[in-house]
């Protein structure tokens, strides 16, 4: 049998079904991955930037505070003089001169001021002629006197042997008793001149103004040609005082403690001053009195302290500020305080809080403050040593927040 006949179909190429196409990930990959650099790049410029700041150190104060000396009372007041006066004359008259100045130092009994004495020096003169002439008087009634002794024996002597009359007698004794009593009373008249003189010369004395003690002279009231009184007379034309001498050794400082706080004021508490003038100068004081009454109107009690040692720089009337302190009441263990800027401390809820920065980040820490000092607060807890605190609260900072120290 003969192989079948080849026909066109034979040659026919036969294509099967089309192969599937390989799926491709990695344009996948690679814009899902560009998007995420995008968004990263986004972030990142649109991130928060961090705060700049400036940073110090949490510093030991040097020493414990181990309870033995605490505030307990802080207050104000002002420096004042306990001797102070204002000088003026014992008479009324005219200011001849002034001798002193604002801020001059006078000792004791040193002139300040002369008053007129023309009719003082008038007076005393005539007082004391009055007085040589009851001396004179009184010499020439001394002579009298003798005369009539030796006149009285005469005629004694002369009635004895019966050559004089009684009468004669009787008128001799009368005259030298008369004499005597004159003698007397010329005597007490001599006693009066004598005050008189004594008198005008304490007046002439009177009209030299001196000072009553050592001290400086803070005001000068009055100029010479004025008239001076010692009592307010003439309206503003007279003068009441020379000027005002402040004793500098007498200084102290008055409170008004509220009474409400006065329990906790004890005399010879020690105490610490701040002058409003020298806000880092810390005087030590103690308490002199607590003056036992109240002021009704202020509900105040007065408290006096005295200085532990004058200054120069210490002056009446300044302001100052006081810490009573409490001693005598140890602690259990001694406590570090440590010194960081007033400024970083700020109120937040009520609590004090300062920022910390840690590992580039702020992080707000609650303190305790015990007292500030100047420009300078005292932590007693809630900071260690060597922290570092964020100095100056820039706007915007937070908890948490980034930040960027700033280099000194």
């Amino acid at each position: 049998m003969s192989p079948p006949k080849p026909t066109l179909d034979d040659l026919r190429i036969e294509r099967g079904a089309k192969p599937a196409k390989p799926v491709r990930i990695w344009p996948i990959v690679i814009a899902i991955s560009a998007l995420v650099v995008v968004g990263l790049v986004i972030w990142y410029l649109n991130r928060p930037k961090p705060i700049a700041v400036r940073t110090v150190l949490a510093r030991e104060t040097g020493g414990a505070s181990n309870g033995v000396d605490r505030t307990v009372l802080n207050a104000s007041g002002y420096v004042t003089a306990r001797r102070a006066a204002t000088v003026s004359s014992k008479v009324t008259g005219k200011v001849m001169e002034v001798l002193v100045e604002e801020g001059m130092h006078v000792k004791e009994g040193q002139i300040l001021a002369r008053i007129d004495d023309t009719n003082v020096k008038a007076s005393l003169k005539l007082a004391e002629a009055q007085l040589a002439s009851a001396r004179a008087a009184l010499a020439e009634t001394k002579a009298r006197i003798k005369e009539a002794d030796l006149n009285f024996r005469r005629i004694t002597e002369l009635a004895k042997n019966n050559i004089s009359a009684q009468a004669d007698l009787d008128h001799a004794e009368a005259d030298a008793a008369a004499l005597n009593a004159r003698f007397a009373q010329q005597e007490a008249d001599i006693i009066v001149a004598e005050r008189s003189v004594a008198t005008w010369q304490q007046q002439l004395e009177d009209t030299v103004v001196r000072a009553p003690y050592s001290g400086i002279v803070t005001t000068k009231n009055a100029q010479a040609g004025e008239m001076i009184s010692p009592l307010s007379a003439g309206g503003q034309f007279t003068r009441t005082g020379i000027c005002t001498i402040v004793d500098m050794e007498s200084l102290e400082i008055e409170i008004d403690v509220n009474e409400s706080y006065i329990n906790r004021v004890q005399p010879a508490q020690p105490v610490e001053a701040t002058l409003d003038a020298y806000p880092e100068w810390k005087i030590p004081c103690k308490v002199i009195a607590i003056i036992p009454t109240a002021d009704r109107q202020k509900s105040t009690v007065k408290v006096r302290v005295g200085f532990d040692k004058l200054d120069s720089r210490i002056l009446p009337e300044m302001g100052v500020k006081v810490a009573f302190r409490e001693s005598g009441r140890p602690a259990p263990a001694a406590v570090r305080n440590l010194l960081v800027p007033k400024t970083a401390v700020q109120q937040q809820d009520g609590r004090d809080v300062v920022f910390v920065v840690e590992n580039g980040r702020a992080t707000r820490r609650a303190v305790t403050v015990n007292r500030t000092t100047g420009e300078e607060a005292i932590i007693g807890s809630g900071l260690v040593a060597g922290d570092k605190i964020v100095a100056d609260w820039p706007q915007g900072l937070t908890d948490g927040i980034r930040v960027k120290e700033l280099t000194p």
